[in-house]
């Protein structure tokens, strides 16, 4: 499948700072349409981007996303070592929240598509105590590596039965992307987004990083202190400084292969 949004196919109208090949979006998230067909949002970090340089199909979910946000704000240095640009950080609880509120404003609907039944149940009984004109509803789809047709078909049936504003994608990186690139706009959601943790983060099972370690830009190490097991991500953090040492000694994309 050829990519929708290569990087030098951008939207001209759209503020964004390409970094090693992805374009990424640098305004604030008012800007983002809730109506009409379904606008994909997907996250980029350093990890991200070291996944995607060994799994293409998330790369050009990635470039296909019709906003790519900074999640991770080591991510960031690329548009300021690079581009002489700060980057707007987006991160997934961001656009959760931003998007929860915004809905809840107008009496909207959000659909949450990802874990398990008992965490679904303890994000509707949350958004109602903190959201109660917001319409919620979710959907837990097969704990499995793969799906398959009957599963993907009856995930997309059940949001667009709801009929959501806003679909949150939460199936862990990139298999979530993946999803969202594949089915996002064969939903009549207006805004499909992949936000990952904050499913758990919002429930309860994990405790919520704190604000002031995301505005520390010190949240990766707390994730890192209360899950260990985030180092095997590590390689692949590895791999976006590495190209990025390698851009600032003004070697291409096709020398940093």
């Amino acid at each position: 499948m050829a990519c929708r949004r290569l990087i030098d196919q951008v939207n001209v109208n759209m503020n964004t700072v390409e970094v090693l090949g992805y374009p990424v979006f640098n305004d604030v998230l008012d800007s983002i349409p809730v109506t009409g067909p379904a606008r994909v949002i997907a996250t980029i970090s350093p990890n991200s981007y070291g996944i995607a340089s060994r799994t293409p199909e998330f790369r050009e979910a990635l470039l296909d996303a019709d906003y790519l946000v900074l999640d991770g704000v080591y991510f960031g240095l690329g548009g300021l070592l690079l581009k002489g640009q700060r980057i707007r950080l987006n991160n997934g609880p961001a656009v959760f929240r931003y998007f929860m509120k915004r809905m809840s404003d107008v009496g909207g609907r959000v659909f949450f598509l990802g874990s398990s039944n008992e965490t679904l149940a303890l994000i509707r009984a949350r958004a109602a105590l903190e959201y109660p004109a917001l319409a919620v509803g979710g959907f837990s789809p097969p704990y499995a590596a793969q799906f398959s047709q009957d599963e993907v078909r009856h995930m997309i049936d059940a949001v667009n039965a709801f009929g959501p504003d806003v679909l949150f994608v939460g199936m862990t990186a990139p298999k979530q992307e993946i999803w969202a690139f594949r089915n996002g706009r064969k939903t009549n959601a207006a805004v499909v987004a992949s936000i990952g943790a904050v499913f758990d983060w919002y429930a309860g099972t994990e405790k919520e990083i704190a604000p002031i370690w995301w505005n520390l830009r010190l949240a990766w190490l707390i994730r890192t202190i209360r899950r260990p097991e985030i180092l095997k991500r590590y390689p692949a953090i590895g791999i976006f400084f590495r190209d990025l040492l390698l851009s600032l000694l003004g070697c291409n994309r096709t020398c940093r292969k």
